[in-house]
């Protein structure tokens, strides 16, 4: 059943001669149920030239106000009014008829140019599917995604003009008051042809993501008349090539005065020469992310890479150990991942224990489905590539997981074990005092070694609870519960009084740290697994 009525048949007459497509005339008249979009375009051209066969009329079209997105026929009564008045804009389409058939015939649309047309056609979804497969991304659904020229926003701006007004002056009616808009139009049509040639549902929340970018240089100088009259929508931004983005110009749209957009464009649009070409196709997958818990056995790796100046300290890191793994096995972007921890250890600290909590960020994966068994093989690959770190527990988790890593950080708790040595000769009495102590309130100034990447401040923390174990008269082992973010080693010499008090002053030794190890990281997170 055709869904034109017959109070449809005079504005979509003279859509039709003015150079519009039929799917674009369908979206001014407000069809809005997708199975007449979804015919042939021949089938739907040649379906409304014989709905529209009648005798030659005479129109009398003047120019409006752009409307907002959801154009509304009734808000815009007034201007139109004032508009007829001034006799701006005024412009004759006459031999409508048969004529129709001639000038519309494979003509490229005045208002979509050429997107309801050849970009709905079967052959241009295979072009991006083969693209799309060529990719090599692994996918279970997707989100297609497009971008139009901006300029497309004026023309149906202008075109609504004519509908308007012609409507107006003849006491006809559109049946409704809103235009379906070309977006939602292309997604009728072409969702369901991806979903048939890709076997896979289209999803709004899919992380697969196939985007198309149009692109119309024939008509681009259409806006151009927006930026003289409405400056202050066209600022340059770093991260765009064209000040003309669609949100500038529809914020123009919105702002200009209808005298002025007569007097720079035509009304209704010249049909142009040639369809859009098509920028870019382009495939991306959102970031997947992994978690769990590592050890640290080496007193000389870092936990990120030591680079100064452009110069490599050391030749590995905890994050690179276990990144290039999953890099590798994930494909993923190997420039663009990010590492974080639930705090940090110095290069010369060992992180023993249940390990340090960990999650890596992985950028446009490729490869996306694990079984847990893969899972546990790929830990277990990371973990005989190195005896410098060991790690447990990986899993995927979602990235609002990774928020309980760092929730309530600071009033986590973390357990040390350290080496110490004072300058004093000591004995056993000389620190069982420092068992009794309990909740300890200290100061601490930012350290000197970290200033140049830390922000001055004077941080309080709780030295929860000491034990200590005597080695020999200038060197003790102390077992600490602290507040985490604790310096300990500046606990231990006190930084020159910048942490106060500190074991240096509660012995009246000056005490040094010879060795520190993590013994527990209390946070529980990630959920430990079965090995």
């Amino acid at each position: 059943m055709f869904p034109l009525t017959e109070e449809n048949k005079h504005v979509a007459r003279l859509l039709l001669n003015t150079g519009t497509c039929p799917r674009c005339i369908f979206r001014f008249c407000g069809v809005d149920f997708h199975a007449p979009y979804k015919l042939p375009y021949k089938e739907l051209l040649n379906e409304l030239q014989k709905f529209l066969e009648t005798e030659k009329d005479e129109l009398i079209l003047e120019v409006m106000n752009p409307p907002p997105k959801k154009i509304r026929l009734q808000e815009l009564e007034d201007s139109i009014d004032n508009l007829s008045q001034n006799g701006e804009g005024r412009i004759s389409v006459s031999q409508v008829g048969s004529t129709a058939s001639k000038n519309s015939n494979l003509n490229v649309c005045n208002v979509c140019l050429g997107i309801l047309q050849e970009f709905c056609e079967k052959d241009f979804i295979k072009k991006v599917c083969q693209k799309v497969e060529a990719s090599g991304f692994e996918f279970t659904s997707l989100v297609f995604s497009v971008s139009f020229p901006p300029q497309l926003s004026v023309r149906e701006v202008r075109s609504f003009a004519c509908i308007k007004l012609y409507v107006k002056k003849q006491s006809l009616s559109l049946g409704r008051d809103d235009i379906v808009q070309l977006k939602e139009a292309y997604k009728w049509i072409t969702h369901p042809l991806f979903s048939e040639e890709l076997g896979v549902p289209i999803d709004g929340k899919s992380l697969f993501e196939v985007s198309v970018v149009f692109a119309h240089p024939e008509t681009v100088e259409d806006c151009h008349f927006l930026a003289a009259i409405c400056p202050d929508c066209f600022k340059p931004a770093k991260n765009k090539q064209s000040v003309f983005t669609r949100m500038a110009v529809m914020k123009a749209l919105n702002k200009i005065k209808e005298e002025d957009f007569l007097k720079q464009f035509p009304c209704p649009p010249n049909s142009p020469k040639a369809v859009c070409a098509v920028l870019e196709i382009e495939c991306a997958h959102g970031a997947v992310f992994v978690a769990g818990r590592y050890n640290k056995y080496s007193r000389n790796l870092p936990q990120t890479p030591w680079i100064i100046d452009g110069e490599r300290k050391l030749e590995s890191s905890v994050e690179e150990l276990i990144s290039d793994h999953l890099l590798a096995v994930f494909k993923a972007e190997s420039e663009c991942f990010n590492f974080s921890s639930s705090g940090r250890e110095d290069v010369d600290v060992r992180t023993l224990g249940n390990g340090r909590p960990f999650a890596i960020e992985l950028v446009n994966p490729h490869r996306v489905h694990f079984t847990s068994q893969e899972i546990k093989e790929l830990q277990q690959k990371i973990n005989n590539s190195s005896n410098k770190i060991q790690v447990r527990d990986l899993q995927l988790v979602t990235r609002e997981a990774i928020g309980h890593m760092k929730e309530g950080e600071e009033e986590k708790t973390k357990t040390y074990s350290a080496l110490i040595w004072t300058n004093k000769a000591i004995q056993k009495k000389d620190i069982e005092f420092l068992n009794d102590i309990k909740d300890l309130k200290i100061d601490q100034k930012t350290p000197l070694r970290v200033l140049h990447r830390r922000p001055l401040a004077v941080r309080a923390r709780v030295i929860h609870s000491m034990e200590t174990q005597y080695v020999d008269e200038h060197h003790f082992r102390l077992h600490l519960k602290t507040q985490a973010g604790t310096y300990i080693k500046e606990f231990v010499h006190g930084d020159f009084g910048r942490t106060k008090p500190n074991i240096g002053s509660l012995m009246n030794v000056t005490a040094d740290i010879l060795e520190l190890d993590v013994e527990s990281v209390d946070v529980d997170w990630p959920p430990a697994l079965d090995d």
